[in-house]
């Protein structure tokens, strides 16, 4: 699929096929990104059981729905993908008669939506913002809804959500803007506390954008400044000696329990461009500078102890759909979780739907799984 632009309506012989929403690109800096996997997920579904209706939504936030060359997308490319500002915007509205309709400027039905599939990744996509806006509209949704989003997107909440659930995390600090501004020289004293190498992030941003590994505390002022310019909340945690280990989960029908799939394990290949962390360019950009070890080699109880604690930290943060829990294993058996993403990376190469092409559930299957999980779960509270 080349070219994506509105789609048919109902009244032109759809009906019998759930029109699906794919929403992509965002306001965040990980647009290209979803660019590219709104391609991957075009490509893989299944035009047989579903409607779906491409709408992009450009840097400044408005919707587009007019066609874009999405084949043509690709993370090495220069420029990097990007939704074009729309000459005429659409938008979704409410009907009298209770269902959800794409409209255009004008308020012209482009047909009725009976799923979106928010393919957006952080602030204003991953965060709560946007699950919260077809909560208003009744519109039922891929993946978690509204607190679910936000805790997850949040480095410091999240963290407190897992230690209130019973999971073991590393230490870290938090520096809000507000403490940043008034004194800064006593957020890196509280920061300096920890134990190095430390990692500075953006408390809500994905894809390892604004992420730096500090060695020297004279290296740290310059690094949350860096962080800063993704987010002004801003976490530094402590380097922890382990292996870094993925689990993926995908919730269960009805009243079944949420799946984990095999472990996996990221090898990043140092010669390959001398990264010192799974980094953007490691991650998408660069072929060669990452493996995947998927099953990741542990002993079988090691093994099912995660996938046990990767559907706890799902059900810790509320999680709905599909989630990707990141953990470090320690040389003394220890499992400490690190995060959950609410939305993870779904390109044809990412790690989320890698773990489960290696548990026996390819991409086109794990779209329709999704797709249908957001059917029956529907909008409102749970």
């Amino acid at each position: 699929m080349s070219e994506t632009g509105p789609h048919p309506t109902a009244a032109t012989g759809a009906a019998e096929r759930p029109r699906v929403l794919l929403l992509f690109g965002g306001r965040s800096s990980e647009h290209s990104v979803s660019c590219v996997t709104a391609a991957g997920v075009l490509n893989a579904v299944d035009d047989s059981r579903w409607d779906v209706v491409p709408v992009g939504v450009a840097p400044s936030g408005l919707w587009s729905a007019e066609p874009m060359d999405i084949a043509s997308w690709d993370l090495r490319s220069s420029p990097a993908p990007e939704v074009p500002e729309p000459e005429r915007p659409v938008n979704l509205r409410a009907t009298a008669e209770g269902r959800t309709e794409l409209v255009d400027v004008d308020g012209c039905s482009l047909g009725h939506i009976d799923v979106v599939f928010p393919l957006l990744h952080g602030p204003f996509g991953e965060d709560g913002t946007m699950q919260g806006h077809f909560e208003t509209l009744d519109l039922p949704a891929v993946g978690c809804g509204v607190l679910a989003s936000a805790v997850g997107m949040d480095k410091h909440f999240m963290k407190v959500a897992f230690q209130a659930a019973g999971l073991e995390v590393g230490p870290w600090e938090l520096i809000t803007d507000r403490q940043w501004r008034r004194d800064p020289d006593h957020a890196l004293r509280r920061a300096a506390r920890l134990e190095f190498p430390v990692f500075v992030k953006p408390a809500r941003a994905g894809s390892s954008f604004g992420i730096s590994r500090v060695q020297d505390p004279a290296d740290l002022r310059a690094a949350i400044e860096h962080a800063r310019r993704f987010d002004p909340r801003v976490v530094v945690e402590a380097g922890i000696l382990g292996r870094e280990i993925e689990c993926a989960v995908l919730d269960g029908h009805g009243t079944d329990e949420p799946r984990a799939s095999l472990p996996g394990e990221i090898v990043v290949v140092e010669q390959a461009g001398g990264h010192q962390f799974y980094d953007f360019e490691a991650k998408y950009q660069q072929q060669g500078a990452a493996e995947l070890s998927c099953p990741a080699e542990l002993e079988e109880p090691a093994q099912q102890q995660l996938r046990e604690l990767a559907v706890r930290a799902f059900e810790a943060v509320d999680g709905a759909g599909l989630g990707r829990c990141d953990f470090f294993y320690t040389p003394d058996g220890r499992w400490i979780v690190n995060e959950i993403n609410t939305m993870p990376g779904f390109t044809p190469i990412s790690m989320y739907p890698a773990l489960w092409e290696r548990s026996g559930i390819g991409y086109a299957q794990l779209v329709d799984e999704l797709i249908t999980l957001a059917i029956e779960r529907g909008p409102g509270l749970h």
